[in-house]
């Protein structure tokens, strides 16, 4: 019988999920208007663009607008060959190709001041930004 086998490989992927949400019980979306405020140092960001017309930079599930000054880590899923995930502000300049799909990692020095991201094609609707303080 092949249900146990299906069954117990559900039973993993739940609870891979359920220790990628970190026990939070949060959900997001994209018109979610959380801020996310986090400590310098070692923190990490999730970027996403595409498959449709949607861009988004999250932490730990929500919306970012508002984070502190220090070095990051950006984990990028392009997911779509007609978008990418630019990222701009004080010292940062990072992009995906568009014409391209697939995952990157960014380390990145956050300053204070104002970040701005977009998909470089469909800047005028798909686009977000956040403020960083000192």
């Amino acid at each position: 019988m092949r249900t146990r086998p299906v069954l117990a490989g559900l039973l993993a992927l739940a609870a891979l999920a359920l220790a990628g949400c970190g026990g939070s019980g949060s959900n997001s979306s994209e018109t979610s208007s959380s801020t996310t405020t986090a400590a310098s140092g070692g923190m990490t960001l999730d970027a996403t663009v595409g498959p449709g017309f949607t861009i988004t930079l999250d932490q730990n599930g929500t919306s970012v607008s508002k984070l502190k000054s220090g070095t990051y880590t950006i984990n990028v899923d392009d997911k779509s060959d007609i978008h990418n995930f630019h990222l701009t502000g004080p010292g940062v300049d990072k992009a995906t190709d568009v014409g391209g799909t697939g995952t990157d990692t960014w380390t990145v020095d956050l300053k204070a001041g104002s970040y701005h991201f977009q998909c470089d094609p469909h800047a005028a609707t798909m686009n977000g930004s956040f403020t960083v303080s000192g």
